[in-house]
């Protein structure tokens, strides 16, 4: 595969894959969670996402191929371990790319539920085919989509402070903080953890950037802290204009917070923002689930036929377009809060396994302390554990599937004719 991209594209789509995912979806279910709390799940969100970012970077430039931690578990852990974190990805992040073909339905579609559902369905076939056509258009579209939320955000944070309606009481006082309880935040922390995962698109698509020793380590903190600020200083506007309560029931928390700040002229552009933010997520996650399933389809943990890399433009245009395929299916089956913690459980179980491996790696290898390897598995752990339980049951059911159906496969190949 070409390697074609520098720090900057890294880093672009890094943010393309964050920022949209906890911004216009996560905020609702995390305020439910821990009220305002739910800024101590954000931190405690960052911290660990930060942990599992350098652990990528440090694997990443050590491994620079396609893959992520379905390749570093492999090779620090063992093949299992690098099936369990591979499987984690690809399902959990096919569910986080139907959260995000409906979010940009919702936002973008003010009609029947059918309408948005069939809108949400095109958006992944458009963006399959984006991708289809190579990573650098890729790289391009996201670059104008990140520019785009950005400003949007601007544009709603500022119209929040000037509205006059904003109100310092909404925020509560110290005490407040802690009203969900240790399991509230923390549960929020996994829910808001959603949005921190779009650093390993970074990793997954090791084998097409330029001098990626150097260029991954780079990309993947630096994308990580911009889109950390940018939650934060729109989370405490957030709270300021609406408070926990009314966050926890909106079905846009965006939109709600500038109408109740009484800047309700600016809500088309929440909703342009909303639009644009989740079609750069959608157009990154695609890519990364691609190129984690064609390293797992080379190592034969998914179907061979997968492992094809188009002649021309330079990616796996089949496994695009089997995800696409599955991807219209969940859309037109899912429900859009829900996928947010099934999400989270598969994402938080890679990225255990992402610190495992980085903590295994020699000291001619390691740029970080092994205490922030420990400290991000056992992180990652204690979120899953906190997790709604119905998003815990599904997770592990689907662990399960993935295991057993792998288990089947290793003992015909070890048991048919040669």
């Amino acid at each position: 595969m070409a390697r074609r991209l520098g720090t900057t594209d890294a880093v672009l789509i890094g943010l393309g894959s964050m920022i949209g995912a906890g911004i216009f979806v996560a905020f609702g279910p995390a305020a439910g969670a821990a009220g305002t709390g739910l800024l101590i799940g954000l931190l405690i969100a960052v911290v660990i996402a930060y942990c599992n970012a350098v652990a990528s970077a440090q694997l990443a430039a050590t491994y620079p191929t396609s893959g992520g931690t379905y390749i570093y578990g492999r090779e620090r852990l063992g093949h299992l371990w690098g099936f369990t974190a591979g499987w984690g990805f690809v399902v959990g992040k096919t569910a986080s790319c139907a959260a995000m073909a409906l979010t940009f339905a919702a936002y973008a579609v003010p009609g029947p539920w059918w309408l948005r559902r069939a809108v949400a369905v095109v958006a992944v076939v458009a963006l399959a085919a984006l991708n289809y056509r190579g990573v650098t258009r890729t790289a391009m579209l996201t670059r104008v989509l990140v520019a785009t939320s950005l400003t949007a955000l601007t544009v709603v944070v500022v119209a929040i402070a000037v509205g006059g309606r904003a109100r310092t009481a909404n925020l509560g006082d110290w005490s407040d903080l802690g009203a969900g309880g240790a399991y509230g935040i923390l549960q929020a922390a996994g829910l808001l953890f959603f949005a921190f995962a779009g650093y390993a698109r970074i990793a997954t698509m090791g084998e097409e950037v330029r001098d990626p020793r150097r260029t991954i380590p780079r990309a993947i903190p630096l994308a990580l802290f911009i889109t950390a600020a940018v939650y934060l200083v729109v989370a405490v506007a957030a709270l300021w204009a609406a408070g926990p309560h009314r966050l926890a029931t909106a079905v846009a928390p965006l939109t709600t917070a500038v109408q109740a700040a009484g800047a309700a002229p600016v809500a088309p552009v929440v909703r342009i923002g909303a639009a644009l933010a989740s079609l750069g997520a959608l157009l990154a996650l695609i890519a990364g689930i691609g190129r984690t399933s064609l390293a797992m389809a080379r190592h034969r943990d998914l179907p061979r036929w997968l492992a094809a890399v188009h002649p021309r433009y330079g990616v796996p245009h089949r496994a695009e377009i089997a995800i696409a395929v599955v991807v219209g299916v969940l859309v037109a089956t899912m429900d859009l809060r829900g996928v947010i913690g099934f999400s989270s459980f598969g994402v938080l179980v890679y990225y255990a396994i992402a610190n495992a491996a980085a903590y295994t790696q020699p000291a001619d290898q390691r740029r970080w302390p092994r205490g922030l390897n420990l400290l991000g598995a056992g992180g990652c752990l204690v979120l899953v554990a906190t997790l709604p339980w119905q998003s815990v049951l599904v997770g592990l059911a689907m662990f399960g599937l993935g295991l057993v159906g792998r288990a089947i496969v290793m003992n015909r190949r070890h048991t048919g004719p040669m």
